[in-house]
């Protein structure tokens, strides 16, 4: 049998519960995948982002820029 066509009938089955069971159900796989150690968060990937804004402000003065950058907040 494919996974696919089990996750599908898991998933009828969910629709099927009221919203409160629904809720209970979210809260207990929840719990299962913490004790697992499965984290909604993602790490970071900072090295994607090495050089990202190169040139961006070429010429300009870095205080010059944080000091236009507070006259534009006020």
């Amino acid at each position: 049998m494919p996974k696919g066509s089990t996750l599908e009938k898991i998933e009828k089955e969910i629709e099927r519960l009221s919203p409160r069971d629904q809720l209970k159900l979210v809260e207990k796989v929840a719990h299962q995948l913490r004790k697992l150690g499965v984290s909604g968060k993602r790490d970071l990937d900072w090295e994607g982002l090495y050089g990202l804004g190169k040139g961006l402000w070429k010429g300009e003065d870095a205080q010059e820029y944080v000091n236009r950058l507070r006259e534009d907040r006020v």
